[in-house]
């Protein structure tokens, strides 16, 4: 055991993330992985995208994660006519103070569900870069804290279904985390077609986790202890994109950051209090595919998302395992 964490905050973070996945298994059926994934971006402190085609539960995803915590939550359903203002808050003079005061907006929550981000315009869609970034709103010069903890959970529809935007590339350096939910498996849909037809938030879940395990939870991620081998590995990844002639530009400063904390994460999942190179192996696509894009860009955003992750796989898998 490493000098940085106990053999009782490790056992007591893997019971607090147990719970939660044992939780968020009433919910989403046969997607173990991907309730993973979206475990790891929520220990790390970051931003998730859950990305796919509609009606395979990204949205029930994020709900079921939302609501098996004790914190805050709400949803916002972007759209073309969102403004700003709808997502952040307005200040609106008030009669009897004589003074302007600020009404917050929908963004002020610990849990905040963009759903069908990419519909709004780019206008909307870039309020949520300090909040994401920063952890706070500025509205008429006064900054505004949105407390903590505080993620925001996204779901978006392929980039070239009619009626969507391209999310900026500042935004998405800005998510810890891109994932996919895919097709079910035939057994699993098999008990989804028997189970009561319902939507995602008449689902019965009662949280599991205290806000205060949540913060301390967040906060034991940092503490577990990475080699300075590991850390070697994560820059030469990082460095790989820079120079790859597939890639308009490399993966960033802040995305390195991201692939240690997520790996931090994940090991933290699994019951370990140190990073092996394997935890960072796993999450390369997830933590890096979305940073990404292509020289030749092609008309097809799913075509484009395998032809840089199996960029991101030859680049990686070039580049030794530390020993």
């Amino acid at each position: 055991m490493s000098e940085f964490l106990q053999a009782t905050q490790l056992a007591e973070a893997r019971q607090a993330l147990g719970r939660l996945k044992a939780n968020m298994r009433l919910a989403v059926m046969g997607k173990d992985d991907v309730i993973t994934r979206a475990l790891v971006c929520f220990a790390a402190g970051g931003h998730l995208l859950i990305e796919d085609l509609p009606g395979l539960g990204k949205t029930t995803l994020a709900y079921s994660l939302a609501r098996s915590m004790d914190c805050s939550f709400t949803r916002i359903q972007f759209t073309s006519d969102l403004l700003p203002s709808d997502v952040t808050g307005v200040a609106i003079y008030d009669e009897h103070l004589k003074e302007f005061v600020f009404k917050p907006g929908p963004i002020f929550a610990n849990i905040v569900l963009a759903d069908e981000i990419n519909r709004a315009t780019p206008k909307t869609q870039s309020a949520l870069l300090e909040v994401m970034d920063r952890g706070k709103v500025t509205v008429d010069g006064e900054p505004h804290a949105v407390g903590a903890p505080f993620m925001v959970l996204a779901t978006q529809n392929p980039v070239d279904y009619e009626g969507t935007f391209p999310l900026p590339e500042s935004q998405m350096d800005r998510f810890l985390m891109r994932i996919r939910m895919g097709y079910p498996g035939p057994a699993d849909e098999r008990e989804i077609l028997r189970a009561p037809r319902m939507t995602y938030d008449s689902i019965q879940l009662n949280p599991v986790v205290a806000r205060t395990e949540v913060l301390k939870l967040q906060q034991l991620v940092a503490q577990v202890f990475i080699e300075e081998s590991v850390l070697d590995f994560i820059l030469k990844i990082v460095a790989a994109t820079r120079t790859e002639a597939e890639f308009k530009a490399g993966i960033s400063v802040r995305g390195g950051l991201a692939l240690k904390l997520a790996a931090q994460a994940q090991a933290l999942l699994s019951g370990r209090d140190f990073v092996v190179p394997e935890d960072v192996l796993e999450l390369v696509p997830a933590v890096c595919g979305h940073r990404l894009a292509l020289v030749r860009q092609t008309s097809d955003a799913l075509e484009e998302r395998n032809a840089v992750e199996g960029a991101l796989r030859r680049i990686v898998g070039a580049i030794p395992l530390p020993v």
